[in-house]
């Protein structure tokens, strides 16, 4: 529960901005077809920390890097917090997103903790932590901002951050797990290496993109309908619907369970299915916000669910490479994300909210298409192994 809870805080940290992009847009003079860069500036350098950074966690001390990671967060939040110009909100969100990989080491760990009849439960464990961090995210944003504007969202998580990384050097686990025999530069390359050498990783990472390319298109641009006329709600309100999302999540916990019994594969199918369908009533935000909210919470569990079962299946490859896997498969999570926010809110400029619906119903989709295609050699490969 420290896993998912420490997990669920640091990931937090790169979707504050997501319910306060027409804030930013304002404050800082950015274009609403452009500001959803404000996001894909984290996401792109959170792909950069999971190259970068997560490996490290085969080559280091895990609780010794993680609680690193998490005191130089603080001092980026602190940068975004009083960022007096758009060019310093840049750059202190790069190194946000930066950083907030330290979510990947901690997923590596309790994988590593973990007993293997025990494993896929773990990590669904963890794992929700993050998605419903991602969720609450918006809600914790949208309170704060309507109370005390949205730099106090920044201060207020860069002092959680501090207090989570005090607590977590005092009670982790001394596990010293067994070290990859590699040089810094030999082990990046190995991250590249294990994509040619395990099919079952680049299978789950491509439905890895399109899954959060989806989750992202959703939710990056759902301020800007919620909060224009007619709908017209407070960032409270709109922050709300991470509520939702955080019950989707929830109920998605027990996919680890699933995949653990060897039903991985049913999983995935039917969380893409439900992906797809998720987005009707996604469609008819303008008439009901009810079927907006089943729209959301069917969303939400269908990743939640897809992305566990995906975690549980690569962490089986390679027991002494789980840090290098977790980083490659969450490289195509960061590039779904960054590229959904991108798309998400140019689309809406040009095509409005039907057209953004149509952006995500078609990759949903394309990742159910993706699945069923590549079903029967995943459970072969898996079989092998």
């Amino acid at each position: 529960m420290l896993f998912a809870v420490s997990c669920g805080l640091a990931v937090a940290n790169i979707y504050y901005a997501q319910p306060l992009l027409d804030t930013l847009a304002g404050e800082f003079g950015i274009g609403q077809a452009s500001v959803g860069m404000v996001i894909t500036m984290t996401q792109i350098c959170y792909a950069l920390g999971l190259l970068l950074l997560v490996p490290l966690g085969d080559l280091v001390n895990r609780r010794r890097l993680i609680v690193t990671h998490l005191l130089l967060s603080v001092l980026a939040l602190v940068i975004v917090g009083f960022a007096p110009t758009g060019i310093i909100l840049f750059a202190g969100m790069a190194a946000v997103g930066l950083l907030a990989v330290v979510t990947q080491t901690v997923v590596a760990y309790a994988a590593a903790l973990a007993a293997p009849d025990e494993r896929g439960r773990v990590v669904g464990l963890v794992t929700s932590g993050i998605v419903i961090g991602i969720l609450l995210a918006r809600t914790f944003a949208g309170i704060l901002t309507d109370l005390a504007g949205w730099r106090s969202v920044y201060y207020i998580s860069s002092a959680m951050t501090l207090a989570m990384a005090c607590l977590l050097f005092r009670v982790l686990p001394r596990y010293e797990q067994r070290k990859a025999p590699l040089s810094y530069s030999q082990l990046l390359r190995s991250v590249f290496a294990l994509f040619l050498q395990e099919p079952v990783l680049r299978i789950r990472a491509v439905l890895a993109l399109l899954i959060f390319t989806a989750f992202s298109i959703l939710w990056t641009s759902l301020v800007l309908p919620l909060s224009a006329p007619p709908i017209s709600l407070s960032h409270t309100a709109i922050g709300s619907f991470g509520l939702a999302g955080a019950a989707g999540a929830l109920a998605a916990a027990r996919a680890g369970r699933l995949a653990d019994r060897g039903l991985g594969q049913w999983t995935t199918g039917t969380a893409l299915a439900l992906l797809f369908l998720s987005w009707l009533p996604i469609s008819f935000i303008s008439h009901s916000l009810f079927a907006l909210i089943v729209g959301v919470v069917l969303l939400d569990l269908a990743v939640q669910a897809a992305h566990v079962t995906n975690q549980s299946m690569i962490m089986s490859v390679r027991p002494e490479a789980r840090s290098r896997l977790t980083a490659g498969y969450m490289i195509f999570y960061s590039i779904g994300s960054a590229t959904g926010s991108t798309g998400s809110t140019a689309v809406y400029a040009h095509a409005g909210w039907n057209g953004v619906c149509m952006l995500g119903a078609a990759v949903s989709a394309f990742a159910l298409l993706f699945w069923a295609l590549t079903r029967r050699r995943t459970d072969r490969l898996l079989n092998q192994s």
